[in-house]
């Protein structure tokens, strides 16, 4: 289950988008996750997905 707190959010799938996750994509099928809603989510504290960095900033 993910983390409901958004800055709580943001360190977890960062972390693991850096430790282990070769994409967004894989990260949400790994964690069951919608990655509209996931990006959603981050987006509500001002944090959009780098493609480039692998991370959301």
């Amino acid at each position: 289950m993910l983390p409901k707190d958004p800055v709580i959010l943001l360190s977890y799938v960062n972390t693991r988008l850096r430790d282990g996750c070769a994409s967004l994509e894989e990260f949400c099928l790994e964690e069951n996750a919608d990655p509209v809603t996931l990006t959603e989510r981050l987006a509500e504290i001002g944090c959009h997905y780098d493609e480039q960095n692998h991370q959301f900033r």
